[in-house]
């Protein structure tokens, strides 16, 4: 586990999520051309008020999964 704080939305937060989540978070900011925080601020926004690192789990599944389908 890797914990990060992190400004979304202009509040200050700490997320802890395994390094993977972490790299993949990365790569899928730097593929959209922004920041992580900015990238955890609309997943926060488009979660269902559920625990923050669970939704971004949720989020980089969704995106994997997204990608095996394009093969």
């Amino acid at each position: 586990m890797q914990k990060r704080s992190v400004s979304i939305a202009k509040h200050r937060t700490s997320v802890s999520l395994e390094e993977e989540f972490w790299d993949i978070l990365d790569e899928i900011s730097t593929e959209n051309n922004t920041t992580i925080p900015k990238l955890l601020e609309i997943i926060e926004k488009k979660s269902d008020k559920q625990n923050l690192a669970s939704a971004i789990r949720v989020f980089c599944l969704n995106h994997l999964s997204d990608l095996i389908k394009k093969r």
